[in-house]
């Protein structure tokens, strides 16, 4: 991707920003950074506890703190900050709602330098430990085919705001009781797990982005699909 890209994706807050441009359903948060304890007050407030405190440029666990009730804020923030400049050179922060039992679902996307984005379907990264993921599955048996499709199509929807090229995976949450998923982030780069998603569809990511670093059309349309199986 391109470092515009990659830097809009990187800082979770505009991402969320051109993820809801994009009508694609975020977790209610703020979508600037916070700088003070009052803030992080008004949205327990107005959302109710838990909320996660989350380091913008974060990632796998990293910059997050959870706040259960008021007391615990100020020294949550500060500890999120602190994080956020040691792992990410960056201390700014944002505040979500936390969802505390939610499904962990990443869509594979590729799009070019013409303006065509596919998805390669959903991978099921649920099962974690310390918010790292230990096993990913294809297809996610939490979803069924409608919710499927309109994750899906969510990521390319988003992606295709942010004008994204190349390889990517859009994360998100769902919440399987109530049926609604929310974005989380965008990951601006080919995953490890990719390899899941290429057996499940046949389809040689890295080879598609040769392809698309050369100026090519994507080889292939979003009908030509099919995903076989079970990985």
């Amino acid at each position: 991707p391109s470092a515009e890209s990659m830097e809009q994706a990187g800082e979770k807050t505009k991402a969320r920003t051109i993820m809801e441009a994009a009508d694609v359903p975020i977790v209610p948060g703020t979508n600037d950074p916070v700088t003070d304890v009052s803030e992080v007050h008004e949205f327990g407030e107005e959302y109710g506890y838990p909320i996660a405190i989350k380091a913008e440029g974060g990632g796998g666990g990293r910059g997050m703190k959870i706040v259960h009730d008021p007391e615990e804020a100020a020294d949550q923030l500060d500890a999120a900050k602190r994080e956020g400049e040691s792992y990410f050179d960056n201390p700014a922060v944002y505040v979500e709602k936390f969802l505390e039992n939610p499904r962990h679902i990443e869509v594979q996307i590729l799009a070019d330098t013409h303006g065509d984005v596919v998805h390669l379907y959903e991978r099921d990264c649920s099962i974690q430990r310390r918010q790292q993921k230990l096993i990913e599955e294809t297809p996610s048996p939490s979803l069924d085919e409608e919710t499927r499709e309109e994750l899906c199509n969510a990521a390319r929807r988003g992606v295709g705001e942010a004008g994204y090229v190349n390889a990517g995976t859009v994360e998100f949450l769902y919440e399987e009781d109530r049926d609604q998923f929310y974005f989380l982030e965008v990951n601006a780069r080919i995953q490890v797990e990719h390899t899941v998603t290429e057996v499940a569809t046949g389809f040689d990511i890295v080879k598609e982005q040769l392809r698309i670093a050369a100026g090519e059309e994507l080889s292939v349309s979003q009908a030509e699909i099919d995903p076989r199986g079970a990985v």
